[in-house]
């Protein structure tokens, strides 16, 4: 998959192009791909995929912008393993979010040689969001490719999103988000020195390099764990403010590993969770937390035997 940075002319070989944030890459984002490729391979045509950085939302509020359910880094790999063939990341700027949405459509015709464009239904593109499907279409037809729209995808009569996604992480209803993803929700990151404590307790913790401070879940989680040269394995994982030992608030991601005695510093590692255990939760000492996180580890084998 070949990566490029912006807009600019990077090949001259025309393409079947959509754009979106993709947040997540979920099934409705998965349908939309799929049919991305059929549309190229018809045409004979490679094909690319426009996404933005920062996402338009953290540009304009980012106080209110909802948090990430994919880092860029992994939607890149989603995207790779998906067939995507070429992907233009696009920094979202004041001068592009300026472009007029006429201007927009001239960019996708001269810089990104796109002969065929799927969209989705309620996209909305140019300054102020005045460009539509219609627009897209009718100046589309001028320059000579072909715009094409994608209709929502329904589970169980709901529409698929991120949004959807984010209020089932929220919920801790891992399966859901399972079901709307295709996959387990996961973080990936690397993994950094933490403060020691998990190994002094009796269960060391590889502690995962978290990209914002706003993670989408919070709690005690059984997790899969994949990494560099290590094959899959099982674990449980905590996310949250730990508060029984801190008190700067500040999220950390730690996970321990059963069996497990590598050095793994600096290594890149992926979790996958799976089941939400418990909250997090204040314990009146130390030795009260050290209780709980044995329990925890019992009831995440347990899970295991019943699931795996």
């Amino acid at each position: 998959m070949l990566i490029f940075r912006g807009l600019h002319p990077s090949v001259a070989q025309p393409v079947a192009l959509t754009i979106g944030n993709f947040d997540g890459v979920h099934l409705g984002h998965q349908a939309m791909l799929k049919q991305l490729r059929e549309a190229a391979q018809s045409r004979g045509l490679p094909t690319a995929v426009i996404v933005f950085e920062p996402h338009p939302r953290e540009f304009f509020t980012p106080q209110q912008a909802p948090a990430r359910l994919t880092s860029m880094r992994e939607k890149l790999e989603l995207f790779a393993a998906l067939g995507v063939g070429r992907v233009h990341v696009c920094r979202f700027n004041s001068r592009f979010a300026h472009m007029s949405a006429t201007d927009f459509i001239h960019v996708l015709h001269k810089e990104v040689a796109a002969k065929f464009v799927l969209i989705g239904d309620d996209f909305r593109f140019g300054s102020g969001r005045s460009g539509d499907f219609a627009l897209m279409e009718k100046i589309g037809a001028q320059h000579g490719f072909t715009v094409q729209a994608m209709h929502s995808v329904l589970h169980d009569g709901v529409r698929i999103s991120s949004t959807a996604v984010r209020v089932a992480l929220a919920e801790g209803k891992m399966d859901v988000a399972q079901r709307y993803l295709g996959r387990p929700y996961s973080i990936s990151g690397r993994v950094e020195h933490g403060d020691g404590l998990g190994k002094r307790l009796g269960f060391p913790t590889a502690n995962i390099q978290l990209k914002h401070n706003r993670p989408l879940l919070s709690g005690i989680f059984v997790v899969r764990v994949q990494g560099d040269d290590m094959p899959p394995m099982q674990g449980v994982a905590s996310l949250g403010v730990r508060p029984t030992v801190r008190q700067d608030g500040k999220p950390v991601l730690e996970v321990h590993v059963f069996d497990f005695a590598r050095e793994v510093y600096n290594k890149h590692m992926r979790l996958d969770f799976l089941h939400k255990l418990r909250d997090e939760e204040k314990y009146p000492d130390v030795e009260t937390l050290t209780r709980q996180i044995a329990l925890d580890v019992q009831n995440a084998k347990q899970w295991f035997e019943q699931h795996d």
